[in-house]
């Protein structure tokens, strides 16, 4: 179940210890604010919009059955089932470290004020490559892509040294998939299905056994402002848009832990590996975008597909 991981994670899951208490809310930030769940934050000027996540527990993953309709990029092996095994097994989690989401994925403007800042040292590029050319999605409120694991994680450093404590990070998978959910046990959290309206992803249709693209939708992300794309808790664009890179390392199977805390400690202990990315993107089939569907990507891969999403710990 874990081999893709390796030693270091199965040292770091027999010694992670049991989860502390959760810090009661109110939650109060460095400049005295007091926030509960659902409020929406922003400690500075050039940070992300944060949403208070409340607390609770969620079954993290998806049987088999709701994988089927998954398109595959590799035909099926003689002998082997349909479906995507990766997202199970469905289990039980516990959030139990107090966390803030980014009300939006991470943009082309908030990106840049860390490079201008000196804080991130890549500047990301907007263009999508396409037939004959390319587009960029180049509006401040693009979501921002081109962007590495690694150097999101100069990112969430230089947010850090703004508000002088180590509190921002990238979410691990469970919180992710938590936030997205958002209270929810439907395939994704507006329901069964998904629109164009709610969600930013590729519209394909099956014709004679084959998935044929219709011209709607995909092509390039939208402004994070755009679409009825908020969730329940009023996280915009968890389905859809681009890629978001968590903590996580890829694994076969999910690792059947019990709580939040332990999950972060077991990928903390986990110096270098292939990270999980969530939620669909633009040119890809909306199956990819339910809160469940697993992707993966190298620490130091870009591409203009993939972008993420910053937590704050309370």
């Amino acid at each position: 179940m874990m081999k893709l991981v390796g030693k270091a994670l199965l040292s770091a899951i027999a010694c992670a210890l049991l989860a502390l208490p959760a810090s009661a809310e109110p939650y109060t930030l460095p400049d005295g604010t007091e926030v509960a769940a659902l409020d929406i934050f922003q400690e500075c000027d050039v940070c992300p919009e944060m949403v208070v996540l409340p607390m609770g527990d969620f079954l993290f993953g998806a049987p088999i059955e709701q994988t089927l309709d998954t398109p595959r990029i590799l035909k099926l092996k003689p002998g082997e089932k349909p479906g995507r095994p990766q997202e199970g097994p469905e289990h039980k989690v516990i959030i139990d470290i107090p966390i803030a989401m980014g009300r939006n994925e991470v943009t082309r403007e908030e990106w840049l004020a860390c490079v201008d800042d000196g804080g991130c040292s890549h500047t990301a590029s907007p263009k999508i490559t396409q037939m004959g050319g390319y587009i960029s999605a180049d509006n401040p409120r693009h979501p921002v892509m081109d962007v590495s694991y690694l150097d999101a994680l100069e990112y969430a450093a230089w947010l850090n040294g703004k508000v002088g404590a180590n509190v921002y990070r990238l979410p691990i998978e469970a919180e992710w998939e938590y936030a997205a959910q958002s209270g929810t046990n439907t395939k994704f959290a507006q329901g069964d299905t998904l629109t164009t309206d709610q969600a930013r992803f590729l519209v394909s249709v099956k014709v004679n056994g084959k998935w044929v693209t219709v011209p709607k939708g995909g092509g390039m992300p939208v402004l994070v402002d755009e679409l009825d794309a908020a969730n329940a808790w009023g996280l915009r664009h968890m389905s859809g848009n681009v890629f978001e890179r968590t903590m996580s390392c890829s694994t076969q199977r999910h690792l059947g832990l019990e709580t939040s805390r332990i999950y972060l400690d077991a990928f903390n202990q986990v110096k270098a590996c292939d990270r999980i990315v969530k939620g669909g993107a633009y040119p890809v089939h909306v199956e990819y975008a339910r809160p469940a569907s697993r992707g993966a990507s190298s620490e130091g891969g870009r591409t203009s597909m993939i972008g993420f999403r910053i937590v704050r710990e309370l």
